[in-house]
C-alpha cells in the first residue's frame, strides 16, 4: 500500500536550453515545463565523470532529487535556482546511499531543507559513513507539492541494495539514478553493491511500474534517448548469463 505524504511548506526531446555555472562544473538543461536536469562532475577511477540530479519548481518551492556529486557545487546549485527562478530549495531527496547521490544532505539540511531517504538508504548510509538524511521513509510513498506529486518506487536490488526511482506519473517522466545507464554506457558500471542476479527483475520491475515514460534520467551520461531503460535491461539479462 502506498503512504501518501501531503507536504506544505510558510527523451525524445533535447534539452531546449542550457547554461554553465562558474567553471562548467555545474550544468543545468530544461527539460520540460517546470523540471530540470543537473549535472555536476567528479573523479572516479582517475576519470571525469557527469552525474544528472533533477530539479522541479512547484507553487510551494523548489525539490532537488539527489544532490550534487562535486562538493562545491552544492551552494551554486541554491544560488542558481534562487537567482533564476526565484524559489527557495524546500526539500531534498536522495535515491541511493552512494556518494553522487547523499553527498550534500547534511549541508542542506544545515540550511533548513528537508532531506529525505528510505530507511534502508540510511542504514547504508551510516555503516558506511554516508551523509545521512533527516527525514526517512519506510516504503513506496507518494510526495504531493503544490501542483505536482511524485511516487517513490523501490523496485529491487540492482545497482545497491537500496535504489529507489522517482516516478512523476501525470508528466511520464522516469528518475531512474544510477539503477538505469545512459545509451552511451558499454557496461552497468559500478558492480560493487551491485546484485548480478538480480538486476534485470529490478529493471522488468521498472518497466512494468512506470509505463510509456515521455523521459528518463539516467544517474550519468546523456539522458536524453527513452532507450536506456531497454539498453539496462540489455546489458543486465548479458551479465546474468556470464
Amino acid at each position: 500500500m502506498i503512504r501518501i505524504i501531503a507536504i506544505v511548506f510558510a527523451c525524445f526531446l533535447f534539452p531546449a536550453n542550457s547554461f554553465g555555472q562558474g567553471s562548467g562544473s555545474l550544468e543545468i538543461a530544461h527539460l520540460t515545463g517546470d523540471f530540470y536536469v543537473y549535472k555536476t562532475y567528479s573523479l572516479y577511477k582517475g576519470n571525469k565523470i557527469p552525474a544528472n540530479g533533477l530539479y522541479l519548481l512547484t507553487s510551494k518551492g523548489a525539490i532537488i532529487i539527489d544532490s550534487p556529486w562535486d562538493t562545491t557545487q552544492f551552494q551554486p546549485l541554491l544560488d542558481s535556482i534562487q537567482t533564476r527562478h526565484n524559489q527557495k530549495v524546500i526539500m531534498c531527496i536522495a535515491t541511493h546511499f552512494h556518494e553522487d547521490r547523499t553527498g550534500g544532505l547534511e549541508y542542506y539540511r544545515q540550511r533548513g531543507i528537508k532531506t529525505y531517504t528510505t530507511r534502508q538508504t540510511d542504514e547504508l548510509s551510516k555503516k558506511r559513513g554516508m551523509k545521512r538524511a533527516e527525514f526517512l521513509i519506510d516504503k513506496d510513498t507518494l510526495f504531493r507539492f503544490g501542483q505536482y506529486s511524485f511516487q517513490t518506487y523501490y523496485p529491487g536490488h540492482g545497482h545497491a541494495p537500496d535504489n529507489i526511482v522517482i516516478w512523476f506519473e501525470k508528466e511520464k517522466i522516469l528518475y531512474g539514478g544510477c539503477l538505469i545507464k545512459s545509451v552511451e554506457d558499454d557496461d552497468l558500471g559500478n558492480l560493487g553493491d551491485a546484485s548480478v542476479t538480480d538486476y534485470a527483475t529490478t529493471i522488468k520491475n521498472v518497466r512494468a511500474k512506470c509505463r510509456k515514460p515521455k523521459y528518463i534520467i539516467t544517474g550519468h551520461n546523456d539522458w536524453t534517448s527513452t532507450k536506456s531503460l531497454g539498453h539496462t535491461l540489455e546489458m543486465a539479462e548479458k551479465l546474468k548469463q556470464k
